[in-house]
């Protein structure tokens, strides 16, 4: 029987690329218990991925970042700790944008491009300032790691408040702080109710830390209503310049007290009273170890590599922030957006972007204790640390940054801690209250779309 011509081909074909002695034969499909070409071509295949792990090991089997030669060792554990990183998450795909930003910025060119390329630049550089962050928290310890989230948690945020408060962006400063308060109780906290009631029917959390901190944030919305109500009551009884005067004075002494109590809250949380913010992870802790075997997050960068990470990462956070918004003022005239809606929606999507993919994946996980300290607890720290501070260096290099914020974002902004606390208070959660999150969120973004500067 004459074998087809193309059948004939193909097996030729196959030889010379199995030429060397991979593959000693090509059987025709009625030799040897009819093992056909098809069943060859992938034994092949799975010889040459095998081949092509094998180029990433020594001689001994070892992966080569383990190598026991330094010249070996060093290059290959840069380039597995560097891989690692840039797949931490799904968004750092866009730090191609980060050399596109600020060679634009650079060169002055279109405001507007320069304002998208750095808007989108932010968002994967805030992911590993946040991932640098865990690495080096665990590596640290709770205490030290916990002073580190606090630090580092809202870095991208406070970056660019420095830079438009430097520039006298009084606006920008208090509508992104207040945005990205509102962006964690709503819409973050939103997305992890209504991700996680969809996967599970209701979930629970710790009630005892979720009011604690509630607590907290009700004192922040007291500590911006106070001023708000005094230059209103004020009226028109005193010049601008003295009712400006006297609400600075209650904003520089409201704002030491803010960072007092946030220093104490702590000293509450990580050394007298750290079994309460310990008692859910715990178990969870062990049953992972004993479960899966899997190592705990936290072990791909050494402290060293952490820190330098987050160095180069926040240098590169300021430059991308600069060009940022250097570029607002021409975004504001062009697109006829307000300043209030670019600082209170736009750049906290930017800041809290690695918050959000954060708490929504752990709570699918049904982790719903880790996505409130991530919600929740982001927005206690631009409260009673970040805003705070922002009023005394406005005070330290001479611009007016204060508490009173107008009445339209006062109102809204405790009516967003009215419905939370509500919500949160009996420790179970859901999708339908993720959506009631979600729906409360747009609308205010609506509003602050057509409210005028």
């Amino acid at each position: 029987m004459t074998d087809n011509p193309a059948a004939t081909k193909m097996r030729s074909n196959l030889r010379r690329i199995a030429s060397g002695g991979k593959i000693q034969q090509i059987r025709n499909p009625t030799e040897n218990g009819g093992e056909t070409v098809a069943a060859s071509l992938h034994h092949h295949i799975d010889e040459h991925t095998a081949l092509l792990h094998r180029t990433f090991q020594n001689s001994d089997g070892q992966p080569l970042y383990e190598d026991e030669r330094t010249w070996v060792r060093w290059p290959a554990s840069f380039g597995y700790t560097s891989w690692q990183t840039l797949t931490s998450n799904p968004v750092n795909v866009l730090l191609v944008f980060v050399p596109l930003g600020i060679a634009f910025g650079a060169s002055h060119g279109n405001p507007t491009v320069v304002f998208i390329l750095n808007f989108l630049a932010i968002i994967p550089l805030a992911s590993l300032l946040s991932f640098a962050t865990e690495e080096l928290s665990v590596k640290l310890g709770q205490t030290l790691g916990g002073l580190m989230n606090a630090t580092f948690g809202n870095a991208v945020e406070l970056i660019v408040s420095i830079v438009a408060l430097k520039n006298g962006e009084i606006r920008i400063v208090q509508a992104s702080m207040l945005g990205s308060i509102l962006s964690n109780i709503l819409l973050v906290l939103g997305c992890c109710f209504l991700a996680g009631g969809i996967t599970h029917k209701e979930q629970r959390f710790n009630s005892t830390v979720a009011s604690t901190m509630s607590s907290l944030m009700a004192v922040s919305t007291a500590s911006l209503i106070i001023p708000a109500t005094l230059y209103a009551a004020m009226g028109s009884s005193k010049p601008t310049d003295a009712k400006t005067d006297k609400i600075l004075i209650l904003s520089h002494g409201t704002s030491i007290i803010l960072l007092v109590l946030y220093a104490m809250y702590l000293f509450f949380q990580l050394k007298t009273h750290a079994h309460l913010f310990d008692e859910e992870s715990e178990p969870e802790a062990g049953g992972n170890d004993g479960a899966d075997g899997q190592k705990p997050e936290g072990h791909v960068l050494s402290p060293w590599a952490a820190g330098i990470a987050l160095v180069i990462v926040t240098i590169a956070v300021a430059v991308c922030a600069e060009y940022l918004v250097d570029s607002i003022d021409s975004i504001v005239e062009r697109a006829h957006i307000s300043r209030t809606f670019i600082g209170l929606i736009l750049l906290p999507i930017v800041g809290n972007a690695a918050e959000h993919v954060t708490a929504v994946v752990v709570a699918t996980k049904n982790k719903m204790d880790l996505a409130i300290g991530v919600a929740i607890g982001s927005s206690m720290q631009i409260a009673l640390l970040v805003t705070p501070f922002l009023v005394i260096l406005g005070w330290a290099i001479g611009q007016p940054m204060s508490l009173q914020f107008e009445i339209f974002e006062t109102v809204v902004f405790f009516l967003a801690v009215l419905v939370t606390n509500y919500l949160i208070s009996d420790g179970r959660s859901n999708y339908l209250e993720g959506a009631m999150l979600l729906g409360m969120y747009m609308i205010i973004a609506l509003a602050f779309y057509v409210y005028p500067d």
